[in-house]
């Protein structure tokens, strides 16, 4: 329903419903239910991502959800809830021991430990999301994996 407005509550259940589809029950459908036809994710500092439904299905298809390291913990620090939009940051952890395209393209795993903050900012239109962009010290990443002195 395109004209429905979410309650600040709502945006946060919705947000919640998309990380599981994501990062729990890692289904790519799911996912993409709680996502509007043309919805776009972009990951800032490598532009990664997609746009529209066919291609963010064969992005967490294929690329992003079956690349996270087993070991990665999640810690959100913050939120910031407005009409129709949200900010969170996070804390991550995880050893590099899977390719991750969407996050250090063609970089082969460095089996070393990550550990970053992230801001990702949600919008959303009626009763699901729109956008989502991720931001992150990039280089910090870089350095972290042994590409870029410190």
């Amino acid at each position: 329903m395109a004209d429905k407005t979410l309650t600040r509550p709502e945006l946060e259940a919705l947000w919640a419903e998309h990380l599981d589809g994501e990062f729990s029950s890692k289904d790519v459908e799911a996912t993409l239910a709680t996502m509007v036809e043309d919805a776009y994710v972009t990951h800032m500092p490598v532009n990664t991502g997609g746009r529209g439904k066919d291609e963010l299905r064969k992005f967490y298809r294929d690329n992003f959800i079956p690349s996270w390291p087993d070991d990665l913990v999640m810690k959100p620090t913050n939120r910031i809830v407005g009409d129709s939009q949200l900010a969170d940051e996070l804390h991550l952890t995880f050893t590099h021991s899977k390719q991750m395209d969407w996050f250090l393209p063609n970089v082969p795993p460095t089996g070393k430990k990550v550990d970053i903050d992230l801001v990702v900012v949600v919008q959303f239109r009626g009763d699901k999301l729109s956008c989502e962009r991720i931001y992150w010290d990039h280089a910090d990443v870089l350095r972290q994996v042994g590409l870029l002195k410190s």
